[in-house]
């Protein structure tokens, strides 16, 4: 069945107006009709079994009919990487929404050199991939800012997985041993981060640098790589 995110309050008999790129995705792609049926999800009401309740020359108008899943939210996990080029960095947007991250947090650090980048679109490839993948909410993606600033406003509490190419203790034992709790999974520019920026990423109390194996890899398989391994060893993937 569609899935599709929404931004109005979900309720019974509530009515639900889509975007109008979404009203045409469901009337001339989709090709619903007046009483056909789709699922909504707006990130805080949970999901929601809707109706098409009217076609409109310029939109569409849906109404909520019953929950069938109550909210929830994946572990807190947080992907913070370094802005590389355009299609790599759609690339990492679309598999953190896919592999459960609730946040993307992109950063400018010493050796960065990308595209521009446009957030309205990373932020409908997040939505694309969340209404794909059955998660209830949608990960938000953050304007770039500088390494710095990230790391001098660091959250009490969090830890940092940093994928640091020059060596690290194998991902799962380190994750196991560090526990659960928020994390941050941080991958650098493909240029690597510079000798500075490696040391005082070591030397912060709440990093966990880890390896992601023998081979080099470029930003955006690293992140899928270290998304994987984190999954695996603390997040909802061992539920």
């Amino acid at each position: 069945m569609i899935r599709l995110h929404v931004q109005g309050a979900l309720a019974p008999a509530a009515p639900v107006a889509p975007t109008l790129d979404q009203s045409r995705y469901l009337t001339q792609v989709m090709r619903l009709k007046a009483g056909d049926e789709l699922l909504v999800f707006n990130g805080r009401d949970g999901e929601w079994r809707a109706s098409v309740a009217e076609v409109l020359k310029k939109g569409v108008i849906l109404r909520a009919e019953e929950q069938v899943r109550a909210q929830t939210y994946g572990p807190d996990l947080e992907l913070i990487v370094a802005v590389v080029k355009k299609t790599r960095v759609e690339t990492i947007v679309e598999k953190a929404a896919e592999l459960g991250v609730r946040r993307v947090r992109l950063v400018l650090t010493q050796r960065t050199n990308a595209d521009r980048i446009r957030l309205d679109r990373l932020d409908a490839i997040a939505e694309e991939a969340a209404e794909q993948t059955g998660r209830l909410d949608v990960p938000a993606v953050d304007d770039p800012v500088r390494l710095d600033a990230v790391l001098n406003g660091w959250e009490d509490g969090r830890r940092l997985m940093f994928c640091d190419e020059t060596g690290g203790a194998p991902a799962v034992s380190a994750l196991r041993n560090a526990g659960e709790g928020p994390w941050s999974i941080l991958i650098g520019p493909e240029g690597g981060f510079s000798p500075e920026e490696g040391e005082r990423l070591r030397s912060l109390p709440f990093t966990t640098a880890v390896s992601l194996g023998p081979r080099i890899l470029r930003a955006d398989t690293a992140a899928i790589a270290a998304m994987t391994l984190w999954q695996a060893a603390v997040g909802d993937w061992e539920r």
